[in-house]
């Protein structure tokens, strides 16, 4: 009699452990329209978003930190300073070898002789891709880079948040006080890190083909991209929730998975608007990068000082501005979401 009730007992867990499960999934499901491989009316995912234009969203971050700019220019300088200090950069040794060698592979493929824009714009497709610090930084060090970016990131949210709610504080303030939700944050950037291996797989998948030679005819290659830029969609439509679940984590109280939770239902019906928003912030930190850095390539090239970390500098610099930026179009888009 005795393992019978504790075998019943066991069961009893079991199915309320399962029934718990399935009574979460259906409260989920019922606050999601959608569902797979059925077309959703529109009546039922339509919902109201009131936003500025592109160009006016942008001005309006731009305006936000220029009334700001005393604290957030100190944040840029905090930052910078700390990933010099923690992290380093690139010697003007490797710029210098890497920026001949890429010249002369830019010489190959154009065939003759390359101006002087041609090798500006080489190496900064390097820069931007990471070829000038990921190579050279060990794993401690990329550990230091993206904490320090997250703490950064932190500190521009707790700033902007007391700011547009008309308290007065100070850089020290939130040096100080938005660090608490470092550990949720963590969690959530584990959640983005998994969003994100479907690109992953895709730009592996492009390194594997072009290595066997796959990828060298114009229809494989055509459609290797198209596989890569469906992956990428995949990847910003679960990212569009989990960087609004970024700002909401910083909350006094929120627990990370609630933080997505929530970030998933302010999205909701707007994920759409959200996306092609994401992909102008991406356009506009791309082209300001190639604004700040080729004329700086340039100037390094024409005066031949090997002494004077010129690029090095400029992109810890142009690295902090963009996280600063970033953090503010997240923090005020996510407002927008609040106030619609």
């Amino acid at each position: 009699m005795k393992e019978t009730k504790k075998q019943n007992k066991k069961v009893s867990k079991i199915a309320a452990f399962f029934g718990g499960i399935k009574n979460r999934l259906r409260l989920f499901l019922a606050h999601r329209p959608h569902r797979s491989f059925r077309l959703t009316p529109r009546r039922d995912y339509k919902r109201t978003l009131v936003m500025p234009g592109y160009w006016a969203f942008t001005n309006e971050v731009r305006r936000t930190l220029w009334q700001n700019r005393r604290l957030f220019l100190g944040v840029v300088l905090i930052y910078t300073l700390l990933s010099v200090v923690a992290v380093g950069m690139i010697s003007q040794d490797t710029y210098s070898e890497l920026s001949d060698y890429l010249q002369e592979a830019g010489a190959e493929v154009v065939g003759g002789n390359v101006g002087m824009l041609t090798r500006a714009l080489v190496v900064f497709g390097a820069t931007v891709m990471g070829d000038l610090n990921g190579g050279t930084l060990s794993e401690a060090q990329q550990l230091y880079s993206a904490l320090l970016a997250l703490l950064c990131w932190l500190t521009v949210v707790w700033l902007l948040r007391q700011r547009l709610a008309g308290h007065k504080v100070k850089l020290r303030d939130g040096i100080y006080s938005s660090g608490s939700p470092i550990v949720a944050s963590l969690i959530v950037l584990l959640v983005v890190i998994v969003q994100l291996l479907p690109l992953a797989i895709g730009f592996i998948g492009l390194q594997t083909a072009q290595a066997s030679g796959i990828a060298q005819g114009g229809v494989e290659a055509m459609l290797l991209w198209f596989v890569i830029g469906l992956l990428g969609v995949l990847s910003l439509y679960w990212l569009t929730g989990s960087l609004i679940g970024f700002v909401l984590v910083t909350l006094p109280g929120m627990y990370p998975f609630k933080a997505l939770k929530e970030a998933g239902e302010l999205v909701l019906g707007r994920r759409l608007r959200l996306m092609l928003r994401l992909v102008w912030l991406m356009a506009i930190v791309v082209i300001t990068w190639a604004v700040v850095l080729i004329p700086i390539i340039l100037l390094d090239r024409l005066l031949h000082i090997e002494w004077l970390p010129l690029v090095p500098v400029a992109v810890v610099l142009v690295g902090a501005l963009t996280v600063v930026w970033t953090a503010t179009y997240i923090y005020l888009l996510y407002r927008k979401l609040i106030d619609a």
